[in-house]
């Protein structure tokens, strides 16, 4: 395809029902600007933000052929390819990017001022992320924002599988533990969780605690059953590189998918684990956990905030989002 000037682009709004104004097989001129639909360029947005065509269509509640058409209509209009077909989803071209870079904010605040102006019944949030996170940090944060009218529906998993979810249109706003790859999916650091090593205090009196390990190293915990998120311990591992720079050679004692059901067992006795500062701070001050170790530079995990494409439709996602950004600077 021939290549047009950018800034030649300009938006007329449109009716839902109104029809391409370009024939079949018609082209745009470069000569002259381009008067776009709004429409076709919300379909646009939504596709570029889900990465598929079939995605976009849930999204927006249209057939995957309309959506199909109306990206093929633009694309004419243009003068420029948009998105590469691949066999699961769309890749954007490069200007497919630089076009959602001028349109992304005008769009989302017609979308944000047309969600205020309905009497309908408030739709729900849909919010979803990490057991752990959202009872102990999110739902507490969010939750007088229900006696303000918003609806929250909460959905917990791990953030692959979330992920997938919200490209499938399920979810609002997503807590990630990890940086979405996918460019389509807008994402903000919210908040950093720093992990601890911990015991009961019935351990830390048999080892020596937190004095012992600082002398001997973690050799003082062989012997002490580790319990853990997962199999793979994937959390105590990581501890176990940043801080004493060893690779694990141990096989838990007790594992279960749930970070506080790992709490309520090392509070039990039944061992020691890696677990998030936040998850443990009401443990650590009464003395039912124990601090084994307390190095300068902890092992972090950086938490994102991600939100799905076209949620902006709904103005109490855009209210629990910019909520949740404030109040995570207290986590």
């Amino acid at each position: 395809m021939g290549h047009r000037n950018a800034d030649a682009v300009t938006v007329t709004a449109a009716g839902a029902d109104d029809r391409d104004r370009t024939a079949p097989g018609e082209s745009g001129t470069a000569s002259s600007p381009a008067s776009l639909d709004l429409n076709q360029l919300r379909t646009f947005l939504a596709v570029y933000r889900s990465g598929s065509f079939t995605a976009a269509a849930r999204l927006l509640g249209l057939s995957q052929p309309t959506v199909t058409a109306q990206i093929r209509s633009l694309e004419r209009r243009l003068d420029r390819e948009l998105f590469e077909r691949l066999p699961r989803g769309a890749a954007p071209a490069p200007f497919a990017d630089e076009l959602a870079a001028r349109i992304v904010e005008p769009l989302d605040a017609l979308a944000e001022v047309a969600g205020h102006g309905g009497d309908s019944a408030a739709e729900p949030v849909h919010v979803a992320g990490p057991a752990e996170l959202l009872s102990h940090c999110v739902l507490p944060r969010i939750a007088p924002l229900v006696e303000r009218g918003v609806v929250l529906r909460v959905a917990t998993g791990l953030t692959d599988d979330l992920l997938e979810e919200m490209r499938a249109g399920r979810h609002d706003l997503l807590i990630a533990t990890a940086r979405p790859r996918a460019r389509a999916l807008a994402s903000v650091p919210l908040a950093d969780e720093e992990f601890v090593l911990v015991t009961s205090a019935v351990w830390a009196a048999r080892t020596g605690g937190a004095a012992r390990l600082a002398v001997d190293g973690p050799a003082v915990l062989h012997g002490v059953p580790l319990v853990a998120y997962a199999e793979d311990l994937p959390i105590v591992r990581r501890y176990w590189r940043h801080v004493f720079g060893k690779r694990l050679v141990c096989k838990p004692a007790v594992t279960m998918p749930d970070l506080r059901a790992v709490k309520a067992a090392v509070v039990g006795g039944a061992g020691f684990s890696v677990l998030p500062r936040y998850l443990c701070l009401d443990e650590l001050s009464s003395g039912a956990l124990v601090l084994l170790n307390d190095p300068d530079d902890p092992p972090i995990n950086t938490g994102y905030l991600v939100q799905r494409p076209g949620s902006s439709d709904n103005p109490h996602v855009a209210l629990v989002r910019d909520h949740l950004l404030e109040s995570a600077r207290g986590w």
